[in-house]
This record gives C-alpha cells, sequence and structure tokens, in this order.
C-alpha cells in the first residue's frame, strides 16, 4: 500500500495504487514480441500514487537535463505535491521543471536499484539519464506509465488520474538512492516488510 524510504536528507513516504505492478525493463508488445526497452537496465519500477507522497526527498547524484545540471536538490511533498524546492546548482531550472504543468509538480514514477550495480560501482556520471539512472534508486517528476497500473492502457487520462495515475508531458528522473537508503513496504494491516537495507536487496533476488 506504501513505501517509507529513509537515507541521508530523504524521509519519504509513498502511497502506491491500487492494482499497481511492478516492471522491469522487459515488455511484451501488442504483437507478443518481447523486447527490453532501455539496456543498460537495473529497475525494477512502478507509479506512485499522485496525491499520496509525503515528507522529503534530496538528490544522491547530479541531474543532468536539457543542457543544464542540477545538483544538491531537496524536494518536499505534501499530498503528492512539491511544496519546497532547494538546490545549490540548477534552482531555477529544476523550479521551471516542475511548473511545465499540472503533472510535473507530482512524482510519476518510483524505481529500485541496488548500490551494487555495475553503474553504480563505475562511480561516472554518464550525463545521460537513460544510463545514470541505473546507478541508483531513483524518482520521476511527472509523467507515469499508464502500464504500471492493472488495464491502465485502455484508460482515459481522467480514469487515469482518478486511479492515481499522473498525465504530464514531463517525465524526469533523478538519483536518490545510496549505500545508506533503507526502503520498506507497508502492507494495508500496517505490516512493514524490508525491501532494502544500505542500498541493498533485504531478501534474495
Amino acid at each position: 500500500e506504501r513505501l517509507k524510504l529513509t537515507g541521508p536528507g530523504t524521509d519519504l513516504t509513498l502511497g502506491l495504487p491500487l492494482g499497481h505492478m511492478w516492471s522491469g525493463a522487459f515488455m511484451t508488445r501488442q504483437d507478443g514480441l518481447g523486447y527490453v526497452a532501455n539496456l543498460p537496465t537495473e529497475e525494477i519500477f512502478t507509479l506512485p500514487h499522485k496525491r499520496k507522497a509525503e515528507g522529503y526527498l534530496t538528490a544522491s547524484m547530479p541531474l543532468s537535463y536539457g543542457g543544464a545540471l542540477m545538483d544538491d536538490f531537496r524536494l518536499t511533498f505534501k499530498e503528492g505535491r512539491v511544496v519546497d524546492v532547494q538546490a545549490n546548482i540548477g534552482e531555477s531550472v529544476l523550479q521551471k521543471l516542475i511548473e511545465t504543468d499540472e503533472g510535473s509538480s507530482h512524482l510519476g514514477e518510483i524505481a529500485l536499484v541496488p548500490h551494487s550495480s555495475p553503474i553504480a560501482q563505475t562511480g561516472l556520471l554518464f550525463y545521460n539519464i537513460l544510463i545514470d539512472e541505473n546507478a541508483s534508486t531513483h524518482c520521476a517528476l511527472g509523467s507515469s506509465y499508464k502500464f504500471s497500473i492493472e488495464g491502465g492502457d485502455r484508460l482515459s487520462d481522467e480514469e487515469f488520474t482518478a486511479r492515481g495515475g499522473n498525465p504530464s508531458m514531463l517525465h524526469v528522473d533523478f538519483m536518490i538512492g545510496s549505500d545508506q537508503m533503507d526502503v520498506d513496504g507497508i502492507t494495508a494491516d500496517q505490516k512493514i516488510e524490508p525491501i532494502m537495507r544500505n542500498g541493498e536487496w533485504a531478501f534474495e533476488v
């Protein structure tokens, strides 16, 4: 029902929509052909509920977007919306991204990536988010993927939003994970299930 993420500069609770689904990069086309949409890939991802993000998070790596660099930034959320932006580098650019449209001030993705991933172990910033996102647990501002919720591909934007999805013209991933991040799942009956400890899976995978 919810995820709890804690680490340096991050204390965030994300509600998850009813019927949400976790995915990897392997996809299946409508004609049944399987393919991998992004290589390299390390993530397992889903959509957070548009209106159920509470707390704050801090980027653990710089974000390069559209030729601009944003670094050492912190976002605070209330009822799913960004209500405060702080950044030592690129704050005005980040603020403009969040103001792109109504959905860009909400989260559209939460992706779990172990700190031991090969991309993380290079210690490099590739300045390409499709590579850099595989170094760290990350979130995305903006659009969530309809296929991340049961029957989502058949939903209109209005129906998708009603179920907790977040339509937007923007989808910008940024990294928040580290070797100090813990992630817990919280069930509907308030049971806490460890998912990650110190940036690594808390169970065998």
